[in-house]
């Protein structure tokens, strides 16, 4: 475990030598990965999104690619398509883009419903299948989707199975005026991503995603786990709750919590930790309360506290 903690402090501080000020962020999209899920990361242009996702990819030594949705991408340009060989007499498969260890779906939102539903089978069974014949991924695989929450305009929202894919929702946020001060002066001469180099390798974290199913949940947690989520189906503030799927990852991610804390064993305080980024998209709010403003974050908050906390004398396995 210590080994594993030390390569996981290596990759966020390789990272925070290109992104400033953002480890909250850069935390919760590692616990993502070490988790084997996608991340959706929602918030204004400029404020470092495909930057954090590129030294991401250079920390950990893993194939990137960049794919800019737009109206006209067809699902064939992710997936890849065949093509018949009149040379060899036989059909090729030629890959397409998610044929790739990260995947960066810039602006995913800009995408026709039929290009955005192409990634489905690719985020949930890590395998694409073109004219009849599947195709394995390259492990690990991570999908970490950007949209803008601002422009609506020339936009197709993620239908809630698309969004359910998504292991969490992170947002990056403006930065702290000495943070902002901080950045000019470490890309005056250069950008320091050009710089970057690996601090882990796809084996390490393989490892890691293995390690992490290891860690003890006692029964109590289970049941907090599904207290939490059962209430957002029925809150009075919202029309469409978390699915079991949403339980799953936030089991899973309260385990990898525990882990980077150094512990062999999850505390409600994982689960609290992990509740919002893992399930504040996967609920949908009535129109009374969007009308009220009220965010999603906000509803999982009040959740939070509304439930009670196990009281477990020994939470370490015997």
């Amino acid at each position: 475990m210590n080994n594993s903690v030390e390569i996981l402090n290596k990759i966020v501080s390789n990272i925070e030598k290109v992104i400033v000020g953002k480890k909250k962020a850069i935390e919760l999209i590692l616990i993502s990965l070490i988790c084997d899920g996608h991340v959706l990361i929602e918030d204004v242009p400029g404020v470092g999104k495909t930057s954090i996702v590129s030294s991401l990819a250079k920390s950990v030594n893993a194939s990137f690619k960049r794919i800019q949705f737009t109206p006209d991408i067809l699902p064939s340009d992710i997936t890849g398509f065949t093509m018949y060989n009149q040379k060899e007499g036989k059909f090729e498969y030629h890959p397409g883009s998610i044929m790739s260890q990260i995947i960066l779906a810039d602006e995913i939102n800009r995408t026709s419903p039929k290009t955005q539903a192409s990634l489905l089978e690719a985020m949930e069974e890590k395998q694409v299948t073109v004219d009849g014949v599947t195709y394995n991924l390259p492990r690990p695989f991570m999908v970490l989707a950007t949209q803008n929450p601002v422009e609506y305009l020339g936009t197709y929202p993620l239908p809630e199975a698309q969004l359910d894919r998504f292991f969490m929702k992170v947002s990056i946020g403006y930065p702290e005026k000495f943070e902002e001060s901080e950045i000019l002066s470490r890309f005056h001469d250069e950008n320091p991503l050009e710089t970057l180099k690996p601090v882990a390798d796809s084996s390490d974290i393989l490892n890691i995603q293995s390690e992490v199913k290891k860690v003890y949940v006692d029964r109590s947690i289970n049941n907090y786990i599904v207290d939490i989520v059962s209430r957002t189906r029925f809150h009075s503030e919202i029309s469409l709750g978390s699915s079991p799927r949403g339980s799953l990852s936030l089991y899973r991610a309260s385990q990898a919590w525990a882990l980077y804390n150094e512990r062999n064993f999850v505390i409600p305080e994982d689960v609290k930790l992990m509740s919002i980024p893992v399930l504040s998209h996967r609920i949908i709010l009535k129109q009374e309360a969007r009308l009220k403003k009220i965010s999603p974050e906000e509803i999982i908050d009040t959740i939070i506290k509304s439930v009670n906390v196990p009281a477990v004398d020994k939470y370490a396995k015997k």
